[in-house]
């Protein structure tokens, strides 16, 4: 099941295939730590000579998103069912999954999460009547952003220049100019508030891939030969680089090239060149990037 298929309506809230709020038989009164905006490490140092302290990096720490207030309401008979099947949902696990939020009409966000804690009261004749008040359930994000439903996917080729007429054959109407070129170049937009771990894929054949922040200037670039067929996946967010889905690569990044955790896209629009080594020009070879517009 694909993140967030089961959130329709404002007020639904799904953590991996169980669902809260509308037209359940869980809903919810409060939210926090979704909207709030994530604790932080501080970088900063005191001033050895003055007031104040040295201004150095912010980095948030993981998101803990609290929903309080549950109301489980089923036939008489049923509760113990419904109970089940969210503490199945909300299980003990080491791997994070999927938590989609809607609070209103717009898009709802995604974060991924491990439940750490689960709350459900157990008073006399609540499961009888079929309603228990009073449940909590707690998260927690490793990755503090908050991510789009929509995952963007975007593609480019090596720079081609446009062959144009064919003096040599004679001309004739309608005109044929040829293949269309490709610039090589790509604009990546991200509408959230918050930078964007790109997954980037260099496909061969092509000799020494890159990519290059035209605005920043900042590259990514690997010193190999990727022959056709062969897959170089950059995972920026991980700061992995693994050639055919195994095989690491990190050890081939260029000296002119950045951290892959470093190169990020923005609030807004970045723009893009794929380049390789002089003479690499196969028009077979792209550079593919799929990401999520981030929010804090």
């Amino acid at each position: 099941m694909s993140p967030g298929a089961l959130v329709t309506v404002p007020g639904h809230l799904q953590f991996g295939d169980v669902l809260l709020g509308p037209g359940t038989a869980f809903g919810w009164q409060s939210l926090t730590g979704w909207e709030d905006g994530p604790a932080l490490d501080s970088g900063s140092v005191p001033r050895a000579d003055g007031h104040g302290s040295y201004p150095g990096r912010l980095l948030a720490q993981a998101r803990t998103i609290t929903v309080e207030g549950i109301v489980i309401r089923t036939e008489p008979a049923q509760m113990d069912r419904a109970v089940r099947a969210l503490s199945a949902a909300t299980a003990l696990r080491d791997e994070e999954m999927p938590l989609v939020i809607r609070l209103d009409s717009a898009a709802p966000l995604l974060s991924w999460a491990r439940c750490m804690r689960r709350a459900v009261p157990v008073g006399v004749g609540g499961y009888g009547v079929g309603v228990v008040r009073g449940g909590a359930l707690q998260f927690e994000a490793s990755d503090p952003r908050r991510y789009s439903l929509t995952e963007q996917y975007i593609e480019t080729r090596l720079p081609q220049a446009e062959p144009g007429l064919d003096w040599k054959t004679g001309l004739a109407w309608p005109l044929d100019w040829g293949p269309s070129g490709a610039s090589g170049n790509l604009t990546a937009r991200n509408d959230g508030d918050a930078p964007a771990h790109p997954l980037i894929t260099f496909r061969g054949p092509v000799e020494r891939p890159s990519l290059t922040n035209i605005t920043t200037g900042v590259v990514l670039e690997y010193d190999l030969v990727l022959a056709d067929g062969d897959a170089l996946v950059v995972d920026t967010a991980a700061g992995t680089v693994t050639l055919n889905g195994s095989a690491s690569r990190l050890y081939t990044v260029s000296p002119r090239s950045v951290p892959e955790q470093l190169f990020t896209f923005p609030p807004g629009a970045t723009d893009l060149a794929f380049r390789a080594a002089p003479g690499s020009s196969d028009p077979r070879a792209t550079a593919t990037l799929r990401y999520r517009s981030a929010y804090w």
